[in-house]
């Protein structure tokens, strides 16, 4: 969209305010490179959206897409422009977690985004042992009900199918619960006191989740609702 104005926020606006374009740079930020690993965390988005999208932001010197040695694709990197756009980003999301998070409907309830930000959010230094497995059930679901999240040598993966392990800690809860008590909006210890929450395993662990699942950035961000109640 051209707006037709020198003004640099409206020239900023022409490159970065079409539909999922901040949500693309979110996930470069957060380390994607990958067309899927891209299209994972923005589960709705169509691959056609999604190409024109990256061509979009290449052309404009945002990205930079480089090929994968020996493999047919490509990976894609934020330049140094880009990457100026870390604070703004985070800007953002703290607005939103004041000020637009009230109320949050069903249909923004997405599974799949939360085990990948808590597949990102796992600190391997506080885990024990070479490998754990945590199993997540949510209990109002159909579809998707189960996951594990499998610690390996520092690599963490997560899967939808038994891996046929022995299982280090269970989660079993409602994915608006999970949800809350990863954005910071409830704590674990809460959840659990009032039945929202249940989970098992060695107290080493589950006396202090938030140690060994870092919680978003945001964090500790009262919402609008909390400071009108203040």
């Amino acid at each position: 969209m051209q707006y037709g104005q020198f003004c640099p926020i409206s020239k900023a606006a022409e490159l970065l305010g079409d539909r999922w374009t901040l949500l693309i740079v979110r996930e470069l930020l957060m380390g994607g490179t990958r067309f899927n690993t891209l299209q994972r965390g923005l589960s709705t988005i169509s691959p056609t959206m999604l190409t024109k999208r990256l061509g979009e932001l290449c052309d404009s010197g945002i990205v930079f897409r480089k090929k994968i040695p020996g493999q047919k694709g490509y990976e894609y990197f934020l330049t140094e422009s880009g990457r100026e756009l870390t604070p703004i980003i985070e800007s953002i999301g703290m607005w939103g977690m004041r000020w637009a998070r009230d109320n949050l409907p069903e249909t923004d309830l997405d599974v799949e985004l939360l085990m990948l930000y808590l597949e990102r959010s796992i600190d391997v230094a506080h885990l024990i042992g070479n490998e754990t497995v945590i199993r997540f059930q949510f209990t109002d679901l159909n579809a998707l009900r189960d996951w594990w999240i499998i610690v390996r040598d520092a690599q963490v993966d997560t899967c939808v199918q038994d891996p046929g392990k022995d299982v280090d800690v269970y989660f079993t809860t409602d994915l608006r619960t999970m949800i809350q008590a990863w954005m910071g909006d409830i704590s674990y210890q809460t959840a659990i006191e009032e039945n929202r929450l249940k989970v098992v395993g060695p107290t080493t662990l589950t006396r202090n989740i938030a140690r060994w699942i870092r919680p978003t950035v945001f964090d500790g961000i009262p919402s609008a609702e909390r400071i009108r109640a203040h």
